[in-house]
């Protein structure tokens, strides 16, 4: 679930409840900057969740790739 961080703060305590079910990504000004999770959910099973749709084919190698273009296209 995504949220302001505004929206966070009003409604602590219904996202305790929520945070036992789904993580939480808090949100300011349009930019995710903070990710409450689940104590009891392992940081693997977390970043599964994250990964869920991303493609199958990706590796290390077309990864740093990318990175390498958009950093020669800013420069």
């Amino acid at each position: 679930m995504v949220v302001t961080a505004t929206e966070f703060k009003t409604n602590f305590g219904k996202y305790l409840e929520l945070i036992a079910t789904e993580d939480i990504f808090i949100t300011r000004n349009g930019k995710t900057v903070a990710k409450v999770v689940n104590p009891q959910i392992s940081a693997i099973d977390s970043l599964r969740g994250m990964l869920r749709n991303a493609p199958s084919d990706i590796d290390n190698q077309s990864l740093r790739e990318e990175r390498l273009l958009k950093y020669e296209n800013n420069v």
